[in-house]
Order: structure tokens, then sequence, then C-alpha cells
């Protein structure tokens, strides 16, 4: 995958390296192409240079020819000459006549029988003929040959055609062009590996920027606080590091917002239920005060048995309207933890021994068979222990015989503890409202035990969880990690 979706670095250098070919190969291109060009005009140069030389010469030695018959009597005179000539200025030498046949040669076996049917090719013997200019005749991509007038140096007229064949390969300066591409070759591969080098420290300098902002980004978290990126250019990395710096600002100033909007709608649903909780025993008690003044006389022979059971009624819902505002009160202070070694047999034992006379109830405790050592809070352990038992004796019916376990097991790297009881259970509907605070199945109480609970657990790094049966009864599990310290 990562193949076909390279990352900005590897985008950046790939790019970086197909303009650095592209550019080798335009250059190299261009080189070759001005080469051939260059060598192709100096080769034609030459060759002029060349048959400007031969005729000269030739001209000199046939200034005495007037005709036919005094070209090939001077012609005799001069085969031994020609191919002195032809030796001077490295080319070959034939010479025609007007009519295209074969006169001399610097090359050519007289004795061969075939020499004298060599001739000029009738369409470049027309053209010369029709135009009177040089004729070059292209034999192959090396091979070409030029036709060109003898003429008198008397009246200026043609008495022979001198025909120049010319070998590009046979040129010495014609082979300079490997020997020129390899240096070139070995130059480019030079140039490719060093601009690769480059490519790849300029294309890592370049993102290096953009990673330490995607390092940032990675790492915003709207509950801590996140700093800013410093960049002193006043380039395009600085208009986005700007931009980064700027969201972080309108983020923490969110963040602050939105915790205190939290804060906010927390007492606000806090002071609803503390009003909802108080209200509860207000209703019994105004009733209570209603119905002993209408029913209570003082000569009534049950007037103190009334007013002890009025005062019974006042205490027992005083008593609740103390006890709601001291868990309020509890869950709001929630002291700073104070971690000790302690063993959690200890913890669990002492809560168990609080419960173990309940009617009704049968309360049986699996202590773990050695220490169970962990670093937490004793007095915050003991009230989670408190409130789960309190809790699991409170969900079973009254008609039905309580039968609550305890025990402590040993896990990999946490002791667990279970509370088991044959209550009613959990609705499935109400499960993930169990830790919620101000929620509550029963039908009086602040809902914040089970809250309070589940903070105390992960403030010691631990877990709670639980399971349960509607109508069978529930588990809950409690998780805290083990410590190597000893008592």
């Amino acid at each position: 995958m990562s193949l076909f979706r390279p990352t900005l670095r590897k985008r950046i250098y790939l790019s970086m390296l197909a303009v650095i070919m592209l550019s080798l190969v335009i250059i190299g291109t261009t080189t070759i192409i001005y080469f051939d060009i260059q060598n192709e005009a100096y080769h034609i140069e030459r060759l002029k240079r060349k048959e400007h030389s031969v005729i000269a010469s030739l001209s000199y030695f046939f200034k005495d020819a007037k005709n036919r018959e005094d070209l090939n009597a001077v012609s005799r005179d001069f085969e031994e000459e020609i191919s002195k000539l032809a030796d001077i200025n490295s080319i070959q030498i034939n010479i025609y006549t007007l009519d295209g046949e074969i006169l001399m040669s610097s090359n050519y076996d007289f004795d061969n029988p075939d020499y004298y049917k060599n001739r000029i090719p009738e369409e470049y013997l027309s053209d010369l003929k029709t135009t009177g200019e040089r004729q070059v005749e292209e034999l192959d991509d090396e091979n070409i040959s030029t036709y060109s007038y003898l003429l008198s140096p008397e009246n200026n007229s043609p008495i022979a055609i001198v025909n120049l064949p010319y070998n590009r390969a046979q040129n010495p300066d014609s082979n300079l062009l490997k020997p020129f591409l390899t240096t070139l070759l070995e130059v480019y591969v030079f140039l490719f590996l060093g601009a690769g080098v480059l490519a790849y420290l300029l294309s890592n300098y370049i993102t290096k920027s953009i990673r330490t902002i995607s390092d940032k980004l990675r790492g915003v978290d709207i509950d801590k606080k996140n700093e800013p990126i410093v960049w002193h250019q006043q380039d395009e990395i600085g208009v986005l590091v700007e931009e980064y710096n700027k969201m972080i600002d309108q983020l923490e100033e969110s963040a602050k917002k939105l915790a205190q909007s939290q804060k906010e709608e927390a007492w606000r649903e806090m002071a609803k239920q503390v009003a909802h909780e108080i209200k509860n025993p207000l209703t019994p008690m105004k009733l209570s005060v209603q119905h002993l003044e209408r029913s209570l006389q003082p000569k009534d022979p049950d007037f103190n048995e009334k007013m002890s059971l009025f005062r019974d009624k006042m205490i027992q819902q005083i008593d609740t309207l103390s006890g709601i505002a001291t868990e309020f009160s509890n869950f709001a202070k929630m002291p700073k933890s104070v971690f000790e070694t302690i063993d959690i047999n200890e913890v669990v034992s002492a809560a168990v021994f609080v419960f173990q006379n309940e009617d009704n109830i049968h309360l049986k405790f699996t202590p773990f068979d050695q220490p169970a050592i962990i670093q937490g809070d004793r007095e915050q352990l003991t009230r989670v222990f408190n409130n789960l038992l309190k809790n699991a004796i409170q969900s079973i019916p009254k008609e039905r015989k309580g039968h609550i376990t305890v025990s402590i097991l040993e896990k990999r790297t946490v002791y667990e503890v279970r509370v088991t009881d044959n209550g009613c259970g959990i609705d499935h509907e109400l499960k993930e409202k169990i830790f919620t605070p101000n929620f509550t199945t029963k039908s009086s109480g602040s809902g914040l035990g089970l809250a309070m609970v589940q903070q105390i657990i992960l403030a010691h790094e631990g877990t709670i969880y639980f399971e349960t049966l509607p109508n069978e009864g529930s588990t809950f599990y409690v998780e805290l990690p083990k410590s190597t310290e000893i008592l």
C-alpha cells in the first residue's frame, strides 16, 4: 500500500529525481544532436576544402588540355600524380569524361576489365549538365560522393568531371562521438548519484518541519496543555505553524469553556437531586404534623403513645435528610488519596465484619490464602467495600433469604475482589447507567454510592465491573494492582 501511496517526503524525493533524470536526458539528447549537427557541418566543410584543393591541383595539371584527346594524353602522364594527390588529401579521386565515362582513378585497377564500365549515375550526370552545379550522392549513412566540373583555365569551360567519394567513418574525427558519449555517460551517472543524495537530504529538510507539525497534531489532547511550535521563518511552513498555534489557543479556550460548562451542568444536576431528595422526607413530615394537629387532644389517654410515634417518625425523616447531606458532602469533597502498603484481606474483612449480623442474610467471606499486598488508601477502600456490601444487602427482597459471598482471588498483575448476591439483579436497559452520578434503582438514596466507588477505584488505577441476571443476583468485580512492597 505504501508503494502506491507514498509519503510526502517520498513524493518530493521521487519528483526531484524525476526532474533530475529528465534534465539529464534532455541535456544528453541535445548534446548528441548538437554534436551530430556540428560533426556533419565539419565533414561538409572538410569535403569542400578537399574538393577545392583537388580541383585546383587538377586544373594545374590539365591546363593544356583543350579537348578529350588532349585530356586522354594528359591523363596517361597524370596517373602517378593523381595517386600522390589522393594520398596528400587522404581521399579517393575519380575523373570522368563529360559523358560520364571513367577516365582515371587513384584507386581503380586499369587492368580490371570492368573498370571501364564504371559510369556516373545518369540522374546526377543529367543534373550536373543542366545546372552546372556540384552534385552530392548519398550512398548510405557513412558514404557520400560528389561530382563537380573541372574547368579549363583558358576559357573556363568544363573539360572533365571530378568525383570524390568520401567516407565519414574513415575520418579520425568521426570516431570522437563514441568516447565523448562514454565520458558524458560517466559524468551523468556521477551527477545522478550526487543529485540523488542531495535530493534525499533536501526532501528530509523540507519535510522535517511538516513532520514536527504532524507529531504535534498527533499529540493534541483537549485534556492537557498543548505546547505551541516555534518557527522563525516567514514562509509557507510559518503560515501553517501560525495556524496550528492559533488552533491550540482556541482549543485551550474551548476546553476551559467546556470544563466550566460541565461543572455548571453537574452542579445544576446536583442541585436538582438535592432538592428532590430533601423534598421526599418533607412531605411525610408535613402530613404527620397535620395528622397530629387533627387527632391529638391534651386529655387523650393515648397522648404519650402518639407523641412517641410522631417523634420517631420525625427523627427517622431527619436522619434521612442528614444521610443525604452526608453522602453529597462526601462525594463533593472526595479527599486526595493517601497511599500506603496494605493487605486487601484486612480491608475487606473489616467491611464484612460490619455487616456480619444483618437479619435474614448469610454472609460468607473467603480471603486470599496469603497476604494480598497493594498500594492504596485504607479509608477510601473501606468505603468502597462498605458500599458494595450495603448495595448487595439492599438488593435482596425482604421475602428472600439473602446469600452474599465475598472472595479474593489472585490474577497475573492484580488481586480481584468479588461480591456476589442473590438479589433482584439489574435490568438490561439500566446497566450503562449504574455508575452514573444521581442514578439509583432504590426508592431512596442519592445515587452517588457506585459513582463514588468507581471514582475511588480509578484513582487506585484499578477497574470495577459487574455481571447480573435479573431476579437472580449480581456479582461486582474489583481489580486492584499488585504491589511489590512487603508489610
